[in-house]
């Protein structure tokens, strides 16, 4: 079949099918996950106060936009596969790029992904006791102290999704699109649905008296340190600070469209657009389900929800009895939508390293249906042996997941990578002026400097803070130089 012009990127021969909303729509889809149900149970648990929790989720928002307004004119002057990789190679150097493509492929998106699909299958096994993960088909295998390997019902189903969706986006970007476009304007509607209900159904004197009566007054909470709690005001900054890796996190891979850049149609425009867009509907629909939850449980309900669902425990106020049901049947849309659009956008970077000879070289070629069929496989094996393995508690017998510990340790480091990324707008306007650039940063330079300085400051407190879940991550990108440079010596 022939393909015009229009359709065809001339030079990597990707097909442009992405327009305007498939695009928001995979903003919106890779930033909505799991996140937004569970994460305001930990950071009402350190901030203390339903006024200070709605700030810092603003804060959060304000980030976010304010990065995403600035990441449009990167996107609009370089509009071909890779995103981020590309605007750190052009903006700064090739080992850059390559740093964050490595932490990319070895934790951030395939363990993204592992969480994720993990997540679904957890609240698969709410509607369906056989997923379980009790339920072994292969035992728990201890390797080391602390560390074992497992396969129960819940891991296979993960794997399962990772797998079925992997193949749908070897099928051709048009496949991709049509599930992401589906399950993202469903987990719209059940976010708007949990929204309506939280504000005028589960609306109750009590928990508008405990949170709006004493918006400010801070309630029992988890301290920061052993020293610093966020009665004080250093404490409550701090505490604001700290809590934003879990809503940065929520509101995270909202870059991911860049990835697909070779396959947008109109994508100068497009690609500027859809950031700006698809974050600030994001960021509104966070703020609106936060004061759903507010609406109908106190802080302390929201501090001490059940396995920090609190999204699920607004569902039982609301419908008890068969009001989690419903909301595991919503996170489950939720997260399916979202694996899908992390499942697609990751291989466009690892195929543009590729390309560049910094990664597998296979991986740098497309298949009959014009996507990187190879990447898309080699991402979809990893992300899947990331779910297999396990952390232990000895003392308390208790299982995790070695996905969430990387997770944990590499959300700094994403966020230092963006900082370098915004960094990178201001350099390249100084390093190369005469560009084209059909989008430039609106408020330039005041936009990208709100972002590099409030995200440059939960960085440092993040790593003095939370040093256990942050420095390991510089060890995870560290571990990429060596092999940046072998592959670069043999390649000369």
């Amino acid at each position: 079949m022939n393909q015009s012009a229009d359709t065809v990127t001339e030079n990597s021969g990707f097909i442009r099918e992405l327009g305007s909303f498939d695009s928001v729509m995979i903003v919106i889809g890779t930033m909505i996950g799991s996140g937004i149900f569970i994460v305001p149970a930990e950071m009402a648990r350190l901030i203390g106060s339903s006024g200070w929790l709605l700030v810092a989720w603003l804060v959060a928002g304000v980030l976010t936009i304010a990065a995403a307004i600035s990441y449009g004119e990167l996107a609009s002057m370089m509009p071909e596969a890779g995103g981020m990789y590309v605007y750190l190679r052009e903006a700064f150097s090739p080992l850059w790029g390559f740093l964050y493509g490595w932490t990319l492929f070895t934790v951030i998106q395939t363990g993204t992904i592992a969480a994720v699909a993990v997540a679904f299958a957890r609240f698969t096994g709410l509607m369906l006791p056989v997923i379980s993960e009790t339920h072994y088909l292969i035992p728990p295998i201890h390797l080391a102290s602390g560390y074992a390997i497992s396969l129960s019902t819940t891991q296979l189903l993960a794997i399962g999704v990772i797998g079925l969706l992997t193949w749908t986006n070897t099928q051709g970007i048009r496949y991709g699109k049509i599930v992401q476009n589906l399950f993202t304007v469903a987990k719209l509607g059940a976010l708007a649905g949990l929204i309506f209900l939280g504000l005028l159904v589960g609306r109750n004197s009590t928990a508008m008296d405990s949170n709006f009566g004493h918006f400010w007054e801070q309630i029992q909470h988890v301290p920061i340190a052993a020293s610093l709690s966020s009665f004080s005001a250093f404490g409550l900054f701090v505490a604001i600070c700290v809590s934003q890796s879990g809503a940065l996190f929520s509101a995270d891979a909202w870059h991911d469209i860049t990835f697909t850049a070779g396959e947008v149609k109109n994508p100068r425009e497009n690609l500027p657009k859809s950031l700006i867009l698809g974050t600030a509907v994001v960021i509104v629909i966070y703020l609106l389900a936060n004061l759903s939850y507010l609406f109908t449980l106190t802080l302390s309900a929201i501090q001490h929800a059940p396995s920090d669902r609190v999204a699920t425990a607004v569902m039982e106020v609301i419908a008890p009895g068969w009001g989690g049901s419903v909301m595991a049947i919503a996170i489950m849309i939720s997260t399916f939508g979202c694996v899908n659009s992390l499942v697609l956008a990751g291989p466009r970077v690892y195929y543009a390293m590729a390309k560049d000879g910094l990664f597998l070289k296979s991986a740098g070629r497309l298949n009959q249906a014009k996507v990187p069929g190879q990447s898309l496989m080699v991402q979809g094996i990893w992300a899947s042996l990331l779910v297999l393995p396990r952390t232990f508690d000895a003392q308390t017998g208790q299982y995790g997941n070695l996905y969430s510990n990387l997770l944990d340790y590499v959300i700094s480091v994403a966020l230092l990578f963006y900082v370098l990324t915004i960094v990178g707008v201001i350099r390249l306007r100084v390093l190369r002026p005469h560009t084209e650039r059909p989008y430039r940063v609106l408020g330039y330079p005041i936009v990208p400097l709100i972002y590099i300085v409030g995200a440059t400051i939960i960085l440092l407190s993040l790593f003095v803070y939370r040093p256990f879940s942050t420095w390991p991550g510089l060890l995870i990108v560290l571990c990429g130089l060596p092999i940046y440079l072998g592959i670069r010596g043999r390649v000369e």
